[in-house]
């Protein structure tokens, strides 16, 4: 099994929507993947806004190739995530699950 993390600080004002595009857009569509096991939100306030991190489990790497395309280290955010954010990762961390 296969973790893919993705850090993002969103504006403060934005941050329940981003939760909110999450749980209505992003992980529905995950499930619909074949190999898609589970998602998990992290979240924390710091100075600038609301720091999340995402993280999705995999069965194995062709399966994130499906969500993420050929280069499966490149972060998916669409452009209506973009104008919630401050900052976010342009890339993943993938981890291998051993537990």
């Amino acid at each position: 099994m296969i973790a893919r993390h993705w850090r993002a600080l969103a504006r403060a004002e934005e941050a329940q929507h981003y939760v909110e595009h999450l749980r209505g857009d992003t992980f529905p569509a995950l499930e619909k993947i074949a190999g898609f096991i589970d998602a998990s939100i992290l979240r924390r306030a710091v100075r600038n806004g609301v720091e999340f991190v995402i993280v999705t489990r995999w069965a194995s790497l062709e399966a994130i190739e499906t969500f993420a395309g050929s280069d499966p280290e490149r972060a998916v955010v669409p452009p209506n995530v973009i104008g919630m954010m401050v900052e976010y990762d342009g890339r993943v961390k993938h981890y291998e699950v051993l537990d």
